[in-house]
């Protein structure tokens, strides 16, 4: 065992033992009495009051009164009966029944014992009744741990249940726990603080937690652990930057040189936005700086941010040094490759494109061309970081769509030089404020909040299949005027299990509403082999193809300025994320452009949220915070970001407050101490290195 109690195997708790101490830590991940104790309840019932039985309505809800029985009898026959006795306080009366199981009761009740019963007010022809109530003697409800306090109510699994754990028999091991541990936890925060903050001690804040006396000095102590964890987590981030802008940066990328300015002034066919410009300035500035850029590029879908991320890179070619974008998809990279050859056309730059359908023979000669220097920028996959790619001199990695990415994935491209590079990552999937400040508050952000001028807003419009007439009037609209279309799918093949339209048999709708010779309908889909994927999309590209039938493959990346109406079909059925990606595929041009949310006439209430979110905004902030009150903020990172966000207390959607003034504080923490050094942060330097061995989230030691 451990020299620390709360360090302590669970096997050696009261009451648990090497069967028991299995299913905890198989069920619950509770290894040790401080994983129980970290464990906390979901909900808590009140048990510090008695109800007066006359005071009882059918609104009365939960309950818990005192008092006697006096008298019951079974009523009906066979599974008809029923158990119904009378239970009184000094204030009135009210029946308690039993509909079955009833026969432990009878041998139980004693009129001269004095029991305390907690269940719900009942109403049946007018008169109250509380039905299968929980049922102890007042000496036994004395001895609880939750007598005259608040009750918590812990989760369970079947597997638990089957061994004697349910709800109230982990309420007792914690109970159990907590005596054992009074005094051992150690102080994470300045005390000074904790006063300021009027925040309970970790002792007193654990037993609130678990057992507490009221509601106030319950939300005190679990504001203090979302505090703690919020702090800690900005505390890493602001060391991370601080500790980043202390290093000397040895790639220093000063010159905006030839190919740069030949580029801005003769192949550049419009005028950047405002926002376009004052990205540029922060990110030469970084670049031009004493310390490596590590920055976050938002914006919208459309907002020119291929432009800046390939001016960037133009920079780190003119100073002699190679740079690379890493894309999540195929697609995705063969579309940055074909955007960013035709913005470099006839400019003395080599731009290659490396992806898991590279040929061999030509994947040899871009390795080598890659490792001799001939190559300036390349693109790619996933396929930049196998162990094969080497580069001569490699200074800036644009990373796209990057929350697709795992970290240790981001980390080994940033390994493919000697010295630290500089590093750009973008997304399209406008990020919630709680969200940049938890998962890049390490990151500088600039954000594009600016269309490319001419563009019109794409008007989005809800139909069910009733009125699909009208949508299809409206297709031939604009195929008459030589205009293109997509039309989504959310499934590849037949499901029984979703009733969804699936894209084969959607494919052959359309091919009849839109006959050959007259129009040309395409189909993609992800099973599609990479040649024919590319086919498909050149004849869309080229204008060949008038209507393109597709899954989300073309959720990204797409980029079609003929393609004016993005038909989504079963639209109840996507993400919002995901809706406002797909609707960033049209209104690229300067026509007007249209989005048209097929769905059922019976939606969920998420469905109908979903939906009125899309026709009521275009603004993709907007459409984010509300996508993550909906599904949480892992699935908007998606899942291989999910142990970034691993948080034991911090709710980012309700914890927004806390977690912004943790930022300001740990801002000025870490100014003030870097290394966390001064006496007044001994506890918080503890914590960190005591947090850190066993993850490495919160390790600065």
């Amino acid at each position: 065992m451990s020299s620390r109690i709360v360090d302590n195997e669970i096997e050696y708790l009261k009451g648990v033992g090497p069967a028991r101490a299995d299913l905890l830590k198989k069920e619950l991940g509770v290894f040790s009495f401080g994983d129980l104790l970290n464990y906390f309840p979901f909900r808590y019932v009140d048990r510090s009051t008695m109800n007066e039985i006359s005071n009882l309505t059918s609104n009365s809800g939960m309950v818990q009164i005192s008092g006697y029985f006096s008298g019951a009898e079974v009523q009906g026959r066979g599974r008809a009966s029923r158990l119904q006795a009378n239970f009184s306080d000094d204030t009135g009366s009210i029946s308690i029944i039993w509909f079955k199981n009833y026969n432990w009761v009878i041998d139980k009740i004693n009129p001269g014992t004095r029991f305390v019963l907690f269940g719900k007010v009942n109403m049946f022809n007018k008169l109250l009744y509380i039905p299968h109530p929980e049922m102890m003697t007042i000496d036994d409800f004395k001895a609880t741990y939750f007598s005259g306090k608040m009750q918590p109510v812990y989760n369970s699994t079947e597997k638990l249940k089957a061994r004697g754990l349910d709800s109230k028999a982990i309420g007792k091991l914690v109970a159990e726990a907590l005596s054992r541990c009074k005094g051992q936890f150690a102080e994470t925060l300045p005390d000074e603080l904790r006063k300021k903050l009027k925040l309970p001690s970790v002792d007193d804040a654990y037993s609130n937690v678990h057992i507490p006396e009221d509601a106030d000095k319950l939300d005190r102590s679990l504001k203090r652990f979302r505090f703690e964890e919020a702090l800690f987590l900005q505390l890493r981030h602001r060391i991370q930057v601080k500790r980043r802008k202390l290093a000397r940066s040895k790639i220093v990328l000063k010159t905006v040189g030839e190919k740069f300015n030949y580029f801005y002034h003769k192949n550049l066919d419009f005028e950047l936005t405002g926002a376009q410009k004052r990205v540029m300035k922060d990110i030469h500035k970084d670049l031009a700086g004493a310390y490596r850029m590590n920055r976050l590029l938002q914006g919208d879908v459309g907002s020119g941010k291929t432009v800046v991320a390939l001016m960037s890179m133009l920079i780190a070619v003119d100073n002699g040094y190679q740079a690379c974008i890493m894309a999540p998809t195929e697609i995705l990279a063969q579309q940055h490759f074909n955007t960013i050859k035709n913005l470099l056309r006839d400019m003395a730059v080599e731009i290659r494109l490396l992806t898991g359908s590279t040929k061999a023979k030509e994947k040899r000669t871009i390795l080598a061309d890659l490792e001799s220097g001939k190559i300036n920028i390349i693109v790619g996959t996933h396929a930049l970081i196998e162990d094969p790619v080497h580069f001569q001199k490699l200074a800036l990695a644009v990373i796209d769509e990057q929350h697709r990415f795992g970290v240790k994935q981001r980390a080994k491209l940033q390994k493919k030089s000697e010295d630290p590079i500089h590093v750009l990552v973008m997304t399209a999937t406008p990020i919630p404020r709680t969200l940049a400040l938890s998962v890049y508050g390490d990151l500088d952000v600039s954000i594009i909040d600016e269309l490319p001028p001419g563009r019109k807003p794409v008007k989005t419009m809800f139909f069910t299949e009733s009125t699909r007439n009208k949508v299809i009037k409206l297709m031939k609209q604009q195929l008459a005027q030589k205009r293109q279309i997509y039309i989504v799918y959310p499934l590849i093949s037949e499901s029984e299990k979703l009733d969804l339209i699936a894209l084969e048999s959607g494919y052959e709708g359309v091919v009849r509403d839109f006959p050959m010779p007259t129009f040309e309908v395409g189909i993609l889909h992800g099973r599609m082999k990479q040649e024919e994927k590319d086919r498909t999309m050149d004849r869309f590209k080229r204008g060949i193809t008038d209507i393109l039938v597709s899954t989300t493959v073309i959720e990204v990346g797409v980029d079609v300025p003929n393609a004016c109406v993005m038909v989504i079909e079963n639209a109840e059925r996507f993400g919002l994320a995901q809706l406002h990606q797909l609707r960033g595929r049209v209104g690229r041009g300067a026509d007007q452009s249209y989005c048209i949310l097929m769905g059922g006439n019976k939606l969920s209430d998420d469905g109908k949220a979903r939906i009125n979110a899309m026709v009521s905004t275009s603004d993709g902030f907007v459409i984010a915070e509300e996508d993550m009150k909906m599904r949480g903020p892992g699935d908007i990172l998606g899942t291989r970001q999910s142990g970034e966000l691993d948080f034991k207390w911090l709710d980012l959607i309700r914890d927004f407050k806390i977690i912004n003034y943790a930022k300001q504080l740990a801002s000025e923490i870490v100014e003030d101490d870097p290394e966390l050094e001064k006496p007044e942060n001994k506890n918080l330097r503890n914590a960190f290195i005591q947090y850190g061995g066993r993850n490495s989230f919160y390790n600065i030691a």
